[in-house]
């Protein structure tokens, strides 16, 4: 029974899954999307939702928190300063999720695209 069950557990033991997220997150920082399954996609969501929540504190203690959880200085200081003040006047939904209709090759996951609403573009 998957009774008060959350999160997938994608076959991982704990620290494997926070390491998938920390890096799918650093990765989505960067880039600002990627393109991933649509289950890490959906179980992304929530994760990077809460470092956005965070980073538009601005706070020193905020800050700390985003180094902390993220790993990366690098990241934490492009969401707190470049991408964090795009979402001022927004109260959630930071990211959107696209399906694709093509599947992976090697054995047929759906893929999706996960990205922020607003991205500054390059």
């Amino acid at each position: 029974m998957r009774h008060r069950v959350k999160t997938k557990s994608f076959h991982r033991r704990k620290e494997q899954r926070e390491a998938l997220f920390v890096n799918l997150a650093k990765a989505m920082i960067e880039h600002g999307r990627i393109t991933t399954t649509v289950e890490k996609a959906k179980a992304l969501r929530p994760f990077v939702e809460k470092l956005v929540t965070l980073a538009k504190k601005q706070t020193i203690a905020s800050r700390r928190l985003l180094n902390a959880r993220l790993k990366d200085e690098k990241a934490a200081t492009k969401l707190f300063k470049d991408i964090a003040p795009l979402f001022a006047n927004r109260n959630g939904g930071y990211t959107r999720i696209y399906k694709l209709a093509t599947k992976r090759v090697g054995d047929g996951g759906e893929k999706a695209i996960i990205e922020f609403v607003e991205f500054p573009e390059k």
